[in-house]
């Protein structure tokens, strides 16, 4: 993954695309704070799963800026923001389905007797971890499908 990205970077210079190469250079600077967050040195490379985390991650802060700006009526910063998310997007594992994590919730539900909302959070994380396991899952559409069948 870290390859790949450094790889990307250049091909981004080569190609003058500011956006993306802001994007993978951004994305190489939080690898990197990742690793020395974790107490390895600047130049140890992340694994791939550890590296995945840090994309849903700085995913995750460009859907809550699109939000925000686009709250405060500043759609061309949103729009920035829309592109950028959508260059992290390519270096995530596909997302599930709805019908899939459909399925998975109700096998979870039956599994550990779900009946109402008391024990929800424990739930959900329960469904996360079989959706990772089987391909990763967005986590509010989780959220979503669960208290639609919980209520």
């Amino acid at each position: 993954m870290h390859d790949n990205i450094s790889n990307q970077i250049k091909d981004a210079l080569k190609a003058h695309d500011q956006v993306r190469l802001t994007t993978l250079r951004g994305t190489l600077a939080a690898f990197t704070n990742e690793a020395v967050a974790k107490g390895h040195t600047p130049q140890d490379k992340l694994t791939d799963d550890e590296a995945i985390a840090v994309i849903r991650r700085l995913v995750k802060q460009r859907k809550d800026s699109i939000e925000q700006f686009e709250k405060g009526g500043r759609q061309d910063l949103a729009d920035n923001e829309k592109a950028e998310m959508k260059i992290l997007e390519e270096f995530l594992p596909a997302q599930m389905s709805e019908e899939k994590i459909r399925e998975i919730v109700l096998k979870k539900k039956e599994e550990m007797g779900v009946i109402d909302k008391s024990k929800m959070g424990i739930f959900i994380g329960a469904v996360m971890k079989d959706a990772a396991a089987a391909g990763g899952a967005d986590g509010s559409m989780v959220k979503r499908i669960v208290e639609e069948l919980l209520s």
